[in-house]
């Protein structure tokens, strides 16, 4: 079943809600591919109803980004989603979740700001303003997000925990290429060459992973220098930033003693990516 108004989700949600079904949400821009589809499969598991939205957010992208060419595939998303369990489809269009004279924002302070929150400024303003307002018309119980975008999993708990959203946010793995790029619905945009490139992130990751636990390495900076070497090696890269950072607050770490995150972000061309690792030391947890 395939939903475009607030009115006839909020009607579907309320009806299901009487019946005592659990509701799950998995917001989405579309262009789906596996990384989406795991977390509907989350959400089925979880859930007696699931609801997946798809809506290319305007508010989200900064100028200059790549709002008119992101990639609008909704028949071959939708024939995706018959393959795990056809669950509600919401597909509003920009008039629908912004009416003539919108003017209200949701601004998350602390965990938005560094980060993808300094290169893309007002970027998670975007994104947990549409959030909030899809789980006000889903009345979902639980939401489910992928961990790539941790710090935007970041933003949204922390908008809920502060607003009393009474929603519990789930957070799905990465999923990932066979030679272990991270799943993005804009990888199609790399060329052969940028793609090949790209899977550089998820190896200084894993070397950092093996370094922090096996090795006993504390020391961040050492680690961000292993990871800088690891990426600019292969070639005409930038790097946006390498964060090593603790996984609830985001603030950045001179040492790394139980639990971090380590957040990437590079340039090929163009083109983007992003990419992340929690890393959790339970020797060091235990002792």
């Amino acid at each position: 079943m395939m939903l475009t108004s607030i009115a006839e989700l909020r009607s579907f949600a309320q009806a299901e809600r009487s019946l005592g079904k659990r509701i799950g949400l998995v917001p989405t821009m579309g262009a789906l591919h596996d990384g989406h589809l795991s977390l509907v499969k989350l959400a089925n598991e979880q859930c007696n109803t699931s609801i997946v939205s798809i809506f290319v957010n305007p508010t989200q992208f900064c100028p200059n980004e790549d709002f008119l060419r992101y990639p609008r595939t909704l028949e071959n998303d939708l024939q995706l989603l018959e393959s795990v369990g056809s669950p509600i489809v919401f597909v509003p269009n920009a008039m629908e979740m912004y009416p003539a004279g919108f003017k209200t924002s949701v601004h998350v302070s602390g965990v938005s700001v560094p980060f993808e929150g300094t290169i893309r400024p007002g970027h998670f303003d975007g994104v947990a303003t549409v959030v909030l307002k899809l789980f006000l018309a889903s009345q979902a119980d639980a939401a489910f997000f992928g961990q790539k975008d941790y710090q935007q999993l970041c933003v949204i708990q922390k908008m809920v925990a502060d607003l009393n959203v009474p929603i519990k946010i789930v957070m799905g793995s990465t999923i990932r290429e066979p030679d272990g790029l991270a799943m993005s619905s804009r990888n199609r945009y790399l060329s052969e060459s940028e793609r090949q490139q790209g899977v550089v992130l998820s190896q200084s990751l894993a070397e950092a992973e093996r370094i922090i636990i096996a090795e006993d390495m504390r020391s961040a900076e050492t680690i961000r220098q292993i990871i800088r070497d690891k990426i600019l090696s292969t070639g005409e890269v930038t790097i946006d930033y390498i964060a090593i950072a603790d996984p609830f607050t985001l603030t950045e770490l001179t040492a790394i003693e139980t639990e971090a995150v380590i957040l990437l972000a590079i340039r090929l061309g163009s083109n983007r990516l992003i990419d992340n690792v929690l890393i959790r030391n339970k020797d060091r947890i235990t002792n």
